[in-house]
This record gives C-alpha cells, structure tokens and sequence, in this order.
C-alpha cells in the first residue's frame, strides 16, 4: 500500500501522543505519593542502597531498550549497575547474577516468556527480584520482592498497541528511581564528573588551574624597581597581555596589563621615566593553582579581566593564566 501523508492529521497525531504520554506520567507522578506505590518505591531504594553486589537490569522488546537505558543512568550516578538480556540470561548470562545483586525486570504485561522463565533461577540464587510491569496480576508481580505499577490508561498508539506510553512511564520511574539513589547516597557533582572523564561536565569539574596554568618561565614577572621599557618587553616576549611586578623575595606586589598602558599612554604619562612598581596596580585577582580552572573563569568574567595570575602560599606568582588557555582546555 502507497503511504498517503496528510501534514494536518501528522501533526494531530503528534499532538495526541505527546498529550498521552505527559498523562501517563503525571498521572504516575500522582500515585508515587500515595500507597501502595509509594511504599513499593522506598521499599525498592531501600532495597538497592542495602545491596552489597550490584543491580542487574532485564528487559526484552522495547522494555529491554528502557532497561539498558535505566542500567546506564543508575551506573553513571553512584549505583553499580549493568543490562542483561533475559534471553541471553538463559543461556549462561544468569551466571553474572549472585546473591549478593538485585534483579530488576521490565515488563509492561508481567508475561514475557524469557523473563518468568528465569524467575525461579534468580529467587533460587538468593537474589532480590524487583519488577516494573504494567499489571499487578501478572506473574512477574506475584513473584516479585518489590512491585513498582507502571500500568498506564492508554498506549499513544492510535490501534494501542505499540509500547509508547507505557516504555515512557517505565523510563521516568527508572529516572525517578535513579535520582532517589543518587540524593540518598549523597552523590553530587564531582562524583559525576568521575564517572563523566569524557564529557564536558567532567572536564569543567575535574581540570585545575594547575592543568592548564603557564609554569615556570613562561610566567611574565619584572622587579618592582625595573624600568617601564622592561616591564613591556616581558608582556611582548610573554604574550599573555600582562606581566607580574614582584619584590625583591619574588612576592607579588602587583600586575602591569596591555589595559593600564592604554590608560597611562591616554593620560601623557612619560613612560620612560616610570618604574614597573610606579606602573602597576597593585592587589590584582590571583588564584590557588589547586582551584578548578572553572572558579577561574567565574573570577574573571566577574571582575572583566582576561588574565590572572596564579600564587603559592607565600604570594608568590608561580603560574599565569588568560581566557585563550581555558577556551583550548574547553572549560569555557
């Protein structure tokens, strides 16, 4: 049969499915409060957090897709997890699964073949069996330690029948049951950023400025009592548009930037008669080579500046930073 395209009855049957599956949810988002969904949910986050193991997520079909994704988000946040296929359980996978785990099994009807077939395998391990299907009849919900109802009114499907709003209401009681665990075990951002090396995130919380700081002699410094000419000749040989002025025991006194010699050029200063200390402006913005390069670029960007300096516990300069380092280590 040739498809036929109607742009109206698209968008309608877009609308509809969207209208159904946010109706799934809140209606879910009602029952959580209340028994005996409620009791059901603490009891399985009490469940995960006494677990000694690891949860073990299952799942065929669509509800499989849902399980892998929930097995992904509890092992990102601070809950040891991974996917088996229900299938595959049953045929030496089961063997992953200890005394120690908890099983979660997904399934909107309660029914599926592979998943009851392993159910009395899991119960004879000693493992704790928590279900999410759509049925409390069904014959993973008697036989489960934990039941969490996900049944929904309505498939968005027009014929209700393929999983849409039940796969969606089983992914935000999987999301909502993740972040539970993660809230009770006190996981927060940096944690995160652990389990996240790759992403973004994990660079803005894992880079210090002591990573991408310049070191060494590639820290533009000049004494206080050298001349304006040398002070210029360091920012150029430098290149980081500004040069630290220190004391005679290399403490920070102050910092000349490419901004305090537009200002002293517009107000017909003779150059050549100033010291550095005369030119400086003095107590700049430092920070701690142990600070997260992002506090970094908050303190710039709060302040207007476009480089810093970087001290040890004696005030003195031993690193130097500008927004151009900080763009390349993609913090910013």
């Amino acid at each position: 049969m040739k498809p036929v395209f109607h742009p109206e009855q698209a968008l309608q049957l877009g609308r509809n499915t969207l209208q159904i599956e946010a109706a799934a949810v809140l209606a879910l988002a009602e029952r959580i409060g209340q028994p005996p969904l409620a009791d059901a949910f603490t009891a399985a986050v009490r469940c995960i957090l006494a677990c000694s193991g690891r949860v073990v997520v299952s799942g065929m079909g669509k509800s499989g897709h849902i399980a892998r994704k929930l097995a992904a988000t509890l092992a990102s946040t601070g809950t040891p997890a991974y996917f088996v296929h229900p299938a595959d359980a049953s045929h030496g996978d089961l063997g992953m699964v200890t005394d120690a785990d908890v099983f979660i099994a997904l399934s909107n009807s309660g029914e599926s073949e592979e998943l009851v077939r392993i159910v009395p395998l899991i119960k004879r391990l000693g493992a704790k069996l928590i279900t999410i299907t759509g049925r409390v009849d069904s014959t993973l919900a008697q036989h489960a330690d934990i039941h969490l109802d996900c049944a929904v009114e309505q498939e968005a499907c027009p014929m209700n029948l393929a999983p849409t709003a039940s796969t969606t209401a089983q992914l935000a009681l999987g999301d909502a049951l993740a972040v539970a665990l993660l809230d009770a075990r006190g996981f927060g951002p940096d944690d995160f950023a652990r389990t996240h090396p790759g992403g973004s995130l994990g660079r803005k919380l894992l880079t210090h400025v002591a990573d991408v700081m310049r070191a060494g002699d590639a820290v533009p410094r000049v004494g206080q009592a050298a001349p304006f000419s040398a002070a210029l000749l360091e920012m150029t040989r430098k290149g980081l548009g500004m040069t630290a002025v220190v004391d005679d025991a290399g403490a920070l006194l102050g910092v000349i930037t490419d901004g305090d010699l537009r200002r002293l050029l517009e107000r017909g200063v003779d150059l050549r008669q100033l010291s550095a200390g005369q030119a400086m402006h003095p107590n700049p913005r430092t920070i701690g080579e142990g600070a997260l390069a992002v506090e970094a670029v908050q303190m710039m960007e709060q302040h207007r500046v476009n480089q810093m300096l970087v001290v040890d516990a004696h005030n003195q300069p031993i690193g130097a930073l500008n927004m151009h380092d900080l763009f390349a280590a993609k913090v910013v």
